[in-house]
């Protein structure tokens, strides 16, 4: 299984991005995806998570702004990030646990600017 997350970038206080993950390999039906942040000098902390059910949970840091969705192209997963905040600021990683197993993509950089 491989992960490849894409769509970080800068972005000034208030405004929006889109994360994509886009899984391959042997994918199984029953899954979750969830999307973790490092921000710099802390440790990695869970964003949003999405089970192959569709059922969604957030931290609290982000409920109201971030969306975690799966996407029409199979074994996709995005996270909308809005009324984004400089705290924001951190590395994005997804995240699929299938089968007991964890499996974690590279990560993709967000910079919000105050």
């Amino acid at each position: 299984v491989q992960l490849q997350a894409s769509g970080g970038g800068l972005v000034q206080a208030g405004g929006s991005l889109r994360l994509s993950c886009a899984a391959s390999g042997t994918i199984s039906s029953i899954n979750a995806v969830a999307w973790y942040r490092q921000p710099p000098g802390k440790q990695r902390e869970l964003v949003a998570i999405v089970s192959s059910a569709g059922n969604t949970n957030y931290a609290d840091s982000v409920k109201g702004r971030f969306t975690i969705s799966r996407g029409n192209a199979e074994n996709t997963v995005y996270l909308q990030m809005d009324s984004l905040k400089p705290e924001d600021t951190a590395v994005y990683y997804c995240n699929l646990k299938q089968r007991s197993r964890h499996y974690w993509g590279q990560g993709t950089l967000v910079t919000v600017s105050s």
